[in-house]
Formats: C-alpha cells, structure tokens, sequence
C-alpha cells in the first residue's frame, strides 16, 4: 500500500523507481506473516538516527527468526544512495523491511539464511509544527512477549493497532491511549508517549510490552543534556488525566503535543514545545 508520492525501491542489489513488486504468493511473509520493518525519516536535507533505525530491524529479524542480510553499514549506505534522487528540502519516509521465504518443514518457522529485504522511499510531507492530536481509552491492550514479538517492529503486530485506532476514531478521537497487560498506561495505538506534571516530566518505563522508540530515547537524551530529567516510570490513566501537558513521540512526527483525553483538555505547554525545539537543534547538529 502506498501512502506517499514519488516513491523509490530498493530490491534484489538496485534501486527501482516506483513501487516495485518485490513479494511473492508462497513466500513466509506473505501468508505466515514474517515481516519486519523500520522506519527512519529524511527532512531538510537531514536523516536523523538513521543508523540507529537500520540497527532495529536487523534485531526485529532476528526477533522473529529471520536472517539479518545485509549489515547496518550497508544499509545506511543504501538509503543515501537511494536519497540522493530526491530533492533536499523532500519529506521522505524511509521503510527498510525484511521477510521470511522459506519455511521449515512445518512451514510455520521461517527458515534461516535467505530473507528478503527491501528499502521503500515514499515522498510524505511531516506534520506541521501546529499539528496536535486527541485521545481516548481503547479496549484492546498491547500484549506481552509470551503471546507476541513485541521485541520486534513486526507487520503482525499492527492489525492490533488497527483495531484501537478505529475504535478511537469512531469516538470521535485521532488516537488511543493504550494500555499494557496490567492495565498501566504502556503508549499510544502509533507512538510513545510523555507527560508534563510541575514542569517535570514522565513516560511509561519500559517494560517489554512496546518499543521504546528511537525518538523516545533521543528525547530523554536531548533534554538530559538540558539538565532536565525524565521520570520513567508506572503511569495510570489517572496520571495523565492530572498532567499539564501530553505529547506524543515517533519518528514519523518527532513531536505531536495532545490537546485531549477522553474528558480531560491541555493546553500545548512550554515543556513540550522546548521538546521539539530541542529535537530539530540536535538533529541539524548532526546533519
């Protein structure tokens, strides 16, 4: 599914342009579900932390017992290359994916050593610095390592997503504040997520029930140099029903401050917008 413009492909040693077909009907990945991926984003000519996103979906593969092919290092020199055909000032989503081929003789296990592994580029703008979001309460849940690859950024994961996102939207909400197996705040349906209470803040610790994001921990990183610490810790819906201000962090929007929960309104604060003040200066400072 294609949701940019202008888009690139890596597949098989060379880049194609537009979305190029690149899986097949009796592949693992096709109908057992073996798919991983990461996603990385190209800004004013900038791609932050795209080491770091190229790193995860080598250990998201391995996660669900794939075969990691090509190297941190080649994949980042990959992408640039593939970037290179698009303007600087292009808002370019960057998708390395990796899937399963063969299986074992069960067929369930993906068996090791050939994985197929592509790079989508797709032109999507970023999201306004204005931009903000709502929130709701959602009945799904994410799960836990004994029932689901939650170490992983797994395709199969997604469809749970899926399900509190249409929930929240049918509320009348953008997205869901969702709950981990012990019914604590764990992240949002798409993104981490952090509150602001007395000029502190706080995120939900990670406890193995989400990816603590990249941009999570750049955030923490970012503002530790500021001398400003982040508590991370167990949060309640209560917690963020008392909190002054609410944002969300991912690496497709960085920053997008909450504006509402259920009943409860916030004001978008100093503390957040010094957040994505903070993340643009480091990420130009790097290059």
């Amino acid at each position: 599914m294609a949701t940019g413009k202008n888009i690139r492909t890596y597949f098989q040693g060379a880049w194609h342009d537009g979305d190029t077909m690149i899986m097949r009907a009796a592949d693992h990945g096709s109908w057992l579900g073996s798919t991983v991926f990461d996603g990385a984003r190209y800004f004013e000519g900038i791609a932050p932390d795209l080491d770091a996103h190229c790193a995860r979906v080598n250990r998201s593969a391995e996660a669900l017992m794939l075969t990691p092919t090509v190297t941190t290092t080649d994949m980042v020199e990959i992408i640039r290359e593939g970037l290179a055909a698009y303007p600087k000032d292009a808002p370019v989503y960057i998708r390395p994916m990796y899937w399963g081929i063969h299986g074992d003789a069960t067929a369930v296990v993906p068996r090791s050593g050939e994985t197929g592994f592509a790079v989508c580029l797709e032109e999507i703008p970023m999201a306004p610095a204005e931009a903000t979001v709502t929130l709701t309460r959602t009945r799904f849940r994410r799960p836990i390592l004994e029932n689901a690859v939650v170490n992983a950024k797994a395709g199969c994961l997604y469809p749970n997503n899926a399900r509190m996102l249409s929930e929240a939207h049918a509320k009348g909400f953008a997205n869901a504040l969702v709950a981990d197996a012990m019914g604590n705040v764990a992240e949002s349906a798409t993104a981490n997520i952090f509150m602001v209470k007395d000029g502190e803040l706080f995120t939900p610790i990670a406890n193995g029930t989400f990816l603590a994001g990249i941009t999570r921990a750049r955030h923490i990183s970012n503002l530790a140099a500021e001398g400003m610490d982040v508590h991370e810790t167990v949060l309640t819906f209560d917690d963020f029903h008392r909190a002054d201000e609410v944002f969300l962090s991912g690496n497709f929007s960085k920053v997008t401050p909450v504006t509402q929960f259920d009943d409860t309104h916030y004001q978008v604060g100093p503390v957040t917008r010094r957040v994505r003040e903070l993340y643009w200066d480091w990420a130009h400072s790097v290059g």
